[in-house]
């Protein structure tokens, strides 16, 4: 009887002790494309003005900075012909 009541308090204690031990999650670096897809994420969120936007997903991305805005021609009104190159619009 006291073998068996040995054998069950050290399987309870080896339970216990194996559910008590903190596994933690693999932790590894990011990638170069995971941390480029959270930054875009937190730009994303942000809130940042058209052009601040752009600028900054320039940077991230590593790109020469676009500037962006309004052409010279002004608004176009719907009456007015527009010609494509010899073809009638």
């Amino acid at each position: 009887m006291k073998k068996l009541l040995a054998i069950a308090m050290l399987l309870a204690v080896s339970v216990l002790a194996g559910c008590a031990t903190h596994v933690s999650p693999e932790l590894r670096p990011y990638t170069a494309e995971e941390t480029r897809e959270l930054a875009m994420e937190a730009l994303n969120r942000r809130g940042l003005s058209f052009d601040e936007y752009h600028a900054k997903k320039a940077e991230l991305l590593g790109q020469p900075q676009k500037t962006f805005g309004f052409d010279k021609q002004g608004e176009m009104s719907a009456e007015r012909a527009v010609q494509l190159h010899g073809r009638p619009s």
